[in-house]
């Protein structure tokens, strides 16, 4: 499978280790398990890694265990991991950058999954419109236009310590009902101002992307995670993420990639095998972008049919890797350039 480019940076083939939080973190920092578990993924053949979901503030945290940037110190622990991790091999590391909104303040999910933490240990937590996720998470606080200015600093601050720590590119995180998917969806935004759903102008969403897109240098990328369906009667359809994506794209986004659900803790969404090649080869249609997607793609067949019958540029994988390490690479048909080369006969 040839490499190609994505705004000067070159990629090694068309699959990505999808973004997984890990909530591993030393005081926001990677731990030696990111070492770990990123060497790991490095080693499975992918064209490029998206680093998972990390935090723009420590209010913007899930839970008090996730990767941070917004200090010195995260700085350069981040930088000494993408040090380590260019050195095993030189492929494009992107670090995928994101604030929980009500999601946050929330319990690592091996303790208690879909929690938010008691009293004691707790923070308030920023959204559009001060509305629970669930009955059993506390009300949110509804952010201000001051807010809002706020935590678009951030995130281009956060951008910024990341393009000097060496990545690649960021990822905005739209989806998985973290903030800036909080705004996109009728579901949890009620705001009657210019930040509303009213009129789909994704002010906020925009406004994030044009003040990364300000300092973003030459030879890095810039993408986002969104979400195309809610998988609820009243949230995000298709046609509303073809509406935001058209938006981002006039704004100079470089990629996107589809994923769905999360709004709230249950939805309507099935965990069929590539459940969302079919909506990702519709936005890439109407959006004409670089478009990767995920969802259960963890067998030979489906990743075939992603490729050959959706014609998606980018797939992304996460718990296929982890379970069977090298699942590319025993894909003769894909001839991946393997690096291994004490493995190569392994695989015949």
């Amino acid at each position: 499978m040839s490499s190609f480019f994505l705004n000067k940076v070159k990629f090694l083939n068309k699959f990505t280790v999808s973004p997984m939080c890990q909530y591993s973190s030393l005081n926001g920092c990677p731990s030696e398990w990111h070492y770990h578990h990123l060497r790991n993924l490095i080693e499975t053949g992918v064209g490029s890694m998206v680093v998972e979901s990390t935090a723009v503030s420590k209010v913007g945290r899930i839970t008090k265990k996730d990767l941070c940037l917004y200090n010195k110190k995260h700085l350069y622990s981040h930088k000494k991991l993408i040090k380590y991790l260019k050195k095993l091999r030189k492929i494009p590391i992107i670090l995928q950058i994101s604030h929980s909104g009500r999601k946050g303040s929330a319990e690592i999910p091996w303790i208690k999954k879909n929690k938010s933490l008691n009293k004691f240990h707790s923070w308030k937590t920023w959204a559009p419109s001060s509305i629970q996720r669930s009955k059993k998470w506390p009300k949110p606080k509804e952010m201000t236009k001051k807010d809002i200015e706020k935590v678009i600093d951030q995130f281009t601050h956060t951008a910024k310590l990341a393009f000097k720590a060496g990545y690649d590119g960021v990822e905005i995180h739209m989806a998985h009902g973290y903030l800036i998917h909080e705004f996109c969806s009728p579901v949890s935004n009620k705001r009657k101002d210019e930040y509303g759903i009213k009129g789909n102008n994704f002010k906020f969403q925009r406004e994030v992307l044009r003040s990364i897109k300000k300092i973003l240098p030459k030879n890095k990328i810039i993408g986002a995670r969104v979400t195309g369906s809610d998988h609820l009667p009243q949230g995000i359809k298709v046609a509303d993420c073809i509406n935001l994506i058209q938006k981002l794209k006039q704004d100079g986004l470089d990629y996107v990639c589809i994923s769905s659900g999360g709004i709230i803790p249950k939805t309507n969404m099935k965990f069929n095998k590539g459940f969302r090649l079919k909506m990702a080869k519709k936005i890439k249609e109407e959006c004409k972008i670089f478009t990767r997607t995920s969802g259960c793609i963890n067998d030979q067949k489906t990743l075939s049919l992603a490729l050959k019958k959706y014609k998606l540029d980018s797939l992304a994988l996460g718990r296929i890797l982890i379970r069977d390490k090298y699942f590319l690479l025993k894909n003769k048909k894909l001839k991946l350039e393997n690096e291994l080369k004490q493995y190569n006969y392994c695989f015949n």
